[in-house]
């Protein structure tokens, strides 16, 4: 009888074994919920392009701007669990959508598998050379004495950016008038153009600008300082103490994607997060690598959730 369950056992295994030694026969579609160019949009290329060559398998990036990443998180939870969708999920889609929005057609821990933590990024708080500010303190004065009167930018309504703002004026005691855009690309070009005067948002994106001179930096909203702008200070240090937020990158599947593809693409994420380049060449951009097990992100994804819920109650805000 022993001898029975054995082989009943070998055979109830033998599928995932077999899966897990063809795995991937075919392109995977890399499901990106914001337009191209922004920082999310360069992570998810620079990932995709190190696992095409991992896995011998074409890694499609798939842009699906809109709704705070919601339009492509509910894209990405419908489709096929089969290993061959993987998605783009960050603090917008996987963090702060849920607790802001009434009305969401995926839930991100019901129909997501969690893949790895890719990386995680402090945003740079900017403003256009004309608002005639130098510090987070100066920021803070101007707009209490001009309330109403300063613009900032997002890449959307609900994403990390919106979100950073609204915990700063809410911590500040400040009113600047959220103007959002659907994507970084346009909201840097109206900032670019002074059209608004403020954002918070990925240092991959606009340290060129800074360092062209095209808009002016003043705080990171990290713990600490980063090292690849260390003359930048955090907000908390700025003026504001127990201010932090940013962004983060972490790949998911469709909630039961076999498992042996959820394990080859988590060792594969690892391996090139801290291959030295890989490692150098985010650090450069103020990105500090991870690549998490898929256990250690799940845990992440539900930290995220309740930390936002927190803010978003305290706040008021909510979004159809």
């Amino acid at each position: 009888m022993r001898k029975t369950a054995l082989m009943l056992l070998a055979f109830a295994l033998w599928p995932a074994a077999a899966f897990a030694q063809t795995y991937p026969s075919k392109p995977i579609r890399f499901i990106v919920p914001f337009t191209p160019g922004g920082g999310n949009d360069t992570i998810a290329r620079l990932i995709g392009q190190k696992l095409t060559a991992a896995t011998g398998q074409q890694v499609i990036i798939d842009n699906r701007p809109g709704a705070g990443g919601a339009i492509g998180a509910e894209a990405a939870a419908k489709s096929a669990a089969d290993g061959y969708t993987i998605f783009l999920a960050g603090v917008a889609t996987h963090g702060i959508n849920p607790n802001l929005r009434k009305k969401l057609s995926y839930d991100p821990v019901r129909d997501f598998d969690a893949v790895s933590l890719i990386a995680s990024a402090p945003l740079l708080v900017v403003v256009h050379p004309s608002l005639p500010v130098k510090s987070v303190k100066q920021l803070v004065a101007l707009a209490k004495a001009q309330p109403g009167k300063i613009n900032y930018a997002s890449n959307g309504a609900g994403g990390s950016s919106h979100m950073a703002v609204e915990l700063f004026k809410m911590m500040t005691g400040t009113n600047l008038v959220h103007i959002p855009y659907k994507g970084l690309s346009p909201a840097l070009t109206e900032l670019l153009s002074g059209e608004v005067q403020v954002m918070f948002s990925s240092a991959v994106a606009m340290l060129p600008q800074v360092k062209s001179g095209k808009l002016r930096a003043i705080a990171m909203t990290g713990a600490k300082r980063s090292p690849a702008i260390p003359d930048i200070p955090t907000v908390a240090e700025a003026g504001v103490p127990g201010y932090e937020t940013g962004s983060w990158y972490g790949i998911v599947a469709p909630a039961g994607t076999p498992k042996p593809a959820i394990d080859r693409l988590s060792k594969e994420v690892a391996a090139i997060i801290h291959t030295p380049d890989i490692t150098r060449r985010l650090n450069d951009e103020a990105i500090i690598p991870v690549g998490s097990t898929p256990e250690e992100f799940a845990t992440h994804i539900r930290r995220e959730l309740a930390r936002w819920a927190k803010v978003i109650k305290q706040s008021g805000i909510q979004l159809e």
